[in-house]
């Protein structure tokens, strides 16, 4: 089991998770009471967007070297079978 844990690869795909989005309440007053609040959603929002597309990227480029060695697989068998 500990090594499924440190297989690279595995644990990206589930890693990669949207932040939230800010909220922004309709009522002006409200919005004007929990400014700063908002403003500091907004800011970790984008900080944490920005890591989620490095997420994606990484597991983009991972997925296509799988896909390119299980393909070399996929041939090697083939090669077995005399298909």
């Amino acid at each position: 089991m500990l090594l499924v844990t440190c297989l690279p690869g595995h644990a990206f795909a589930a890693s990669c998770l949207p932040p939230p989005r800010p909220f922004v309440p309709s009522d002006s007053e409200a919005a004007r009471d929990y400014a700063d609040l908002i403003r500091s959603d907004f800011e970790l929002y984008i900080r944490d967007i920005q890591s989620y597309f490095r997420c994606l990227e990484e597991e983009r480029a991972r997925a296509f070297e799988e896909a390119r060695e299980v393909s070399q697989d996929y041939g090697r068998f083939l090669e077995l079978v005399d298909e």
